[in-house]
């Protein structure tokens, strides 16, 4: 059962996890539809988990760090 409301370190950390995405991303010279196609969604997508607008399962962590050529340890450390 989720937590309501959401601890305060919750979106603090979701946050940062896009924040990682996107510096990985760029250091790897993609576009975020180009990093959508690898990893099977649409750029918006991709938006949306740099931004923290919404948080991606751990599938697509597994994905954007196997696509950005990282451990996936880089993106939620």
């Amino acid at each position: 059962m989720p937590l309501d409301p959401m601890p305060d370190w919750v979106p603090t950390r979701r946050r940062e996890i896009g924040e990682r995405i996107r510096t990985h991303r760029r250091h790897a010279g993609l576009s975020q539809i180009q990093l959508g196609e690898r990893v099977g969604r649409d750029h918006k997508t991709i938006h949306r988990y740099e931004t923290a607008q919404s948080a991606p399962n751990l599938d697509d962590l597994l994905l954007i760090a196997d696509a950005l050529g990282i451990p996936l340890a880089d993106l939620v450390q």
